[in-house]
């Protein structure tokens, strides 16, 4: 009866910073009871910024929650024919040489049947096919987040994909059952985009009631627009960092610094909602933006106007309690747009 709640931390393992959220079950409520954000300097190592970010936090728990991104990752969505889930599971590998870009035997592969009926624009639906999703990450790249975070004598608990730890952050914080309240009864399957701004990509994940159903990574991120400022500017790239965070009065140097960049991932996500839309019959309403480069000045007016679809930054602790007396709430507030990834990877608490 007076057995502490479950912890986990969500660690996210950027290119240029380590984030870490403890989420601590209370009974059913999940409740952050931990946070610690440490940089990588140039040239540093990841491991020791883990092992600050752990002497920072206090976390109670050293179960972990890391996740993969970037080319050793492939994530496709198909259509199967109707079967149970484990002759899926054996299909699978079968199907997998058509969409997996490596070989298989260096490759781990996971797949999900999907509840949604998927409708492509024009066609009925086929009641002997369904909707899945399959991923595949190169086992080296799995094995080298266990190493690190064992390393510190750390249990991996599991390794998911950024983009999906995206939709487990906004499932976290009870959004998924508003937005899904607020479209019921339209009589048109209306769909939301979260789009996840980091340093070196941006992630897009596409929810309909909750599930995915389209996710996509695009190689544009808030190190372009730093590079972009550093270019303008005359600066080398550290400086141009510290000019990006120098607050209102650079903003309008920044601003047309990092314009083109704007325009180009603007125009990029408004051609996989586009194509969201035309394969998969529904209406993106909504964009929601968040990550570290989701705070430059213009991104949200820019994408709304590109997109020509609502707009608005995405704070991914609505909704979430927090120890007080265990983190520091300022802190924690000031990063807020940042910790969507790990705050989707401690998530798992629910199921450890």
């Amino acid at each position: 009866m007076f057995r502490r709640g479950k912890s986990v931390v969500g660690l996210d393992l950027g290119s240029q910073v380590v984030k870490a959220v403890e989420i601590t079950l209370e009974g059913p409520e999940p409740v952050i009871t931990g946070f610690a954000r440490v940089e990588i300097p140039p040239g540093g190592d990841k491991a020791a910024a883990v092992a600050e970010a752990w002497k920072r936090g206090k976390f109670r728990a050293r179960s972990v929650v890391t996740s993969v991104a970037g080319q050793s990752v492939v994530v496709r969505y198909l259509q199967m024919p109707k079967m149970s889930e484990s002759e899926l599971r054996q299909a699978i590998r079968l199907e997998a040489d058509r969409y997996v870009p490596f070989e298989l035997a260096e490759c781990v592969l996971d797949c999900q049947p999907l509840a949604r009926r998927a409708v492509r624009a024009g066609e009925a639906t086929k009641d002997e096919t369904m909707p899945v999703v399959l991923v595949a990450c190169r086992q080296q790249a799995i094995d080298e987040q266990v190493a690190l975070v064992q390393g510190q004598n750390l249990q991996p608990l599991a390794i998911d994909v950024d983009s999906f730890a995206i939709a487990n952050a906004w499932e976290l914080c009870g959004l998924s059952d508003e937005a899904a309240a607020a479209l019921e009864g339209s009589g048109e399957e209306r769909a939301i985009a979260l789009v996840d701004v980091g340093a070196s990509r941006t992630q897009i994940n596409v929810l309909v009631g909750g599930e995915t159903c389209f996710s996509r990574e695009i190689a544009i991120g808030g190190a372009d627009m730093t590079q972009a400022v550093a270019r303008r500017l005359g600066l080398e790239n550290f400086d141009a960092e510290s000019h990006k965070r120098a607050g209102e009065e650079a903003e309008a140097d920044i601003a047309r610094a990092i314009q083109p960049v704007l325009e180009d991932l603007s125009n990029e996500l408004s051609l996989s909602l586009d194509y969201v839309e035309n394969h998969e019959g529904v209406r993106v309403e909504e964009v929601l933006l968040s990550g570290g480069g989701s705070l430059a000045p213009g991104l949200v007016a820019q994408v709304e106007q590109a997109t020509g679809r609502t707009t608005r930054a995405w704070n991914p602790l609505e909704g979430l309690r927090v120890a007080a007396e265990r983190v520091d709430v300022e802190e924690l507030e000031n990063w807020a747009p940042t910790l969507v990834v790990a705050l989707g990877l401690a998530a798992r608490v629910r199921a450890a």
